[in-house]
């Protein structure tokens, strides 16, 4: 599974990528190590937490939150993130089960 419900949100697992041609959410992808997370693009570069704050502000954008909302929580200089997503987990499970979903795109 790539979140993990929490008592007060959700746990989201990413997998960045910094300096794309556009910000998107792509999907959920399956490392070979059974690993699941979302793979995102951000147009900015991974300089003083810019290409961070971007992702914070896709991720609430996409799921209707306010950015405050949506934290890094490990991973800051990795590719491979972990994010906090405060707020209902069940609704917020319902939010990310679309971005699992092939034909759903932001």
């Amino acid at each position: 599974m790539y979140f993990r419900k929490e008592r007060d949100g959700v746990t989201l697992f990413v997998r960045l990528t910094p300096k794309s041609a556009k910000d998107a959410i792509e999907g959920v992808e399956v490392t070979a190590d059974g690993r699941a997370h979302v793979r995102m693009r951000v147009r900015a570069v991974p300089e003083d937490g810019k290409a961070n704050a971007a992702l914070q502000k896709l991720l609430a954008k996409a799921l209707g939150l306010a950015p405050r909302d949506v934290v890094i929580t490990s991973g800051a200089t990795s590719r491979l993130k972990q994010v906090k997503i405060s707020g209902d987990p069940e609704t917020l499970a319902l939010k990310l089960s679309d971005i699992g979903s092939p034909e759903v795109r932001y």
